[in-house]
């Protein structure tokens, strides 16, 4: 259900509001240059400074934009079950494609209850999920058993976007999971290693700045070209470290403003690069585009 390039979109910010204006043109580009698919409202749209109503709006305006032209999953997860079920019920209401559903952060819920969050927001909605697990954000793994567990016992949980940096993890879920349950990397810099040991994809944050390249990269590692692969990633290799030199997306968006694309706007507690992060951050553009 879920292979290919998913650009995790930013959020776009003027005066304090969101621009709906520089998210239709950032949306417009990515399907222009051949993505996948767009993850709507997820962490690096900085989702947890948005209100319900601005959720609902960028997730509807998205796919009003896209059209069916790619696909749109909606982020959903929050901490709270009952929240969550309200959520992905609203993604699968206006139309989305399917729904990105995020460990439950700060309450750190044993695996029983990992699996009782996930199977009751699964059973309260159709629309295809996708499993996000980043243990350094959210202070909890969901452990490939649990994974394993719920793929089992919830046909509409189709994917799982993995940040845990791990190859060994990634190989042991392929192992273990279905032929059509997917893994995404949830690491730029990660996703040739990801996808040499069965991930089919990525979610990406680079490919908010380069989607074409990004799908380049992906499209040979589907292909088994795993030279051309290589290639690529080794010239975005500074990109995709210096993009988190500091918080996400606050890199991403201020390379996205240098390019007038947006203004560069974060919402507390974010805040600007510091001078000499942004210094280093051009300087790695300046190479890549040099490069190419």
């Amino acid at each position: 259900m879920f292979r290919g390039t998913f650009t995790a979109v930013v959020t776009p910010f003027r005066n304090a509001a969101v621009d709906f204006s520089a998210l239709e043109k950032l949306i417009e580009g990515q399907i222009a240059a051949g993505i996948t698919g767009i993850v709507a409202v997820g962490t690096t749209a900085e989702s947890p400074t948005l209100t319900h109503d601005e959720k609902h709006e960028i997730i509807e305006r998205t796919i009003k934009i896209a059209k069916g032209r790619c696909q749109v999953i909606a982020g959903a997860g929050t901490n709270s079950t009952r929240d969550s079920i309200d959520a992905a019920k609203f993604a699968e209401k206006a139309g989305a494609d399917g729904a990105l559903l995020i460990a439950p952060y700060y309450n750190k819920p044993s695996q029983e209850g990992l699996f009782r969050h996930f199977k009751a927001i699964a059973a309260a909605t159709k629309l295809p999920v996708m499993l996000y697990n980043i243990p350094g954000r959210c202070g909890v793994d969901i452990a490939a058993d649990t994974v394993v567990r719920l793929a089992q016992n919830c046909s509409n949980i189709v994917s799982i976007k993995e940040a845990s940096g791990s190859v060994d993890r990634v190989a042991e879920l392929r192992r273990r999971l279905p032929e059509k349950f997917t893994i995404l990397s949830g690491d730029d810099g990660l996703t040739l290693p990801f996808m040499s040991v069965g991930a089919a994809g990525v979610v990406s944050v680079a490919s908010n700045l380069f989607p074409s390249e990004l799908c380049a990269l992906v499209r040979a590692c589907e292909s088994g070209d795993f030279k051309s692969a290589e290639t690529l990633h080794r010239r975005m290799g500074g990109i995709f470290k210096d993009l988190f030199i500091e918080p996400n997306p606050v890199p991403a968006k201020t390379a996205l403003a240098w390019r007038g694309a947006i203004s560069f706007e974060v919402r507390l507690p974010l805040c600007e690069m510091t001078e000499a992060n942004q210094a280093r951050l051009r300087k790695t553009l300046d190479e890549f585009e040099k490069s190419k």
